[in-house]
């Protein structure tokens, strides 16, 4: 074969392969046209997931894209600020945890129980997939006004469910302190301290939920194994 005739018929097949991915698209972009709300919904989900899955420091413009299979300009017209959506996504996550956390102490008849029932869900490593997602958000909010002050606001949502129960539990009897917001302050710190640790597997993790237990327990004035006892009720 000739190069003249090569070259039409590397022309011919260039056009003939052209055609068709051109209709596809075409079809598959009409497909999948949505509302502005159902976009919005569809983005702020891809980037939960992409937390959970790999931290916040994973939601970039165009790995929100990949996930939901559009166009990073797309996300960019939805979601201008990749800061913003950062923030708003760790609210989101947070703010379910502690809303299913909430709903768990709930069904607790004491509030021993329901510290017991606290420290065991938070301290059990089923939840170290938001641990991350904590861990970033104390790095990444250094350099991110928006995600920092969601994390204020957040980790104040705590302290007042610590705080809540510990108060409760002093007018129930139930625990002994005269300063309840230190408690919880403290608590929360260790919580937070704990499964941070775990995150890289020093000492053993598997027993964070013990340890800390006794701690509580000379903070509250109760009895050695106190905490444990309950939770096995």
């Amino acid at each position: 074969m000739s190069r003249p005739e090569r070259t039409t018929e590397r022309k011919k097949t260039e056009r003939t392969g052209d055609s068709a991915p051109a209709e596809r698209t075409t079809e598959r972009k009409k497909t999948e046209r949505k509302s502005p709300a159902e976009r919005s919904t569809e983005i702020a989900d891809a980037a939960r997931s992409l937390a959970l899955d790999e931290g916040l420091s994973a939601i970039t413009l165009r790995a929100v894209a990949a996930r939901i299979d559009v166009a990073p300009a797309l996300v960019a017209h939805y979601q201008p600020s990749m800061e913003a959506l950062v923030a708003a996504t760790f609210d989101a996550i947070v703010g379910a945890e502690i809303d299913e956390v909430v709903a768990l102490l709930a069904a607790q008849s004491t509030q021993r129980a329901r510290l017991a029932a606290l420290l065991e869900t938070l301290l059990d490593g089923t939840r170290d997939d938001v641990t991350v997602v904590w861990v970033e958000s104390w790095v990444l909010g250094r350099r991110n006004d928006a995600l920092a002050a969601s994390v204020r606001e957040q980790m104040d949502a705590w302290r007042r469910v610590i705080r809540n129960i510990v108060d409760d539990g002093v007018a129930a009897g139930d625990f002994e302190t005269d300063d309840a917001a230190s408690v919880a302050w403290q608590l929360l710190g260790m919580i937070d301290g704990l499964n941070a640790h775990a995150l890289v597997h020093w000492e053993d993790s598997g027993h964070r939920g013990s340890r800390l237990n006794h701690a509580v327990e000379g903070m509250l004035g109760l009895r050695r194994g106190a905490l444990a006892a309950t939770a096995a009720d």
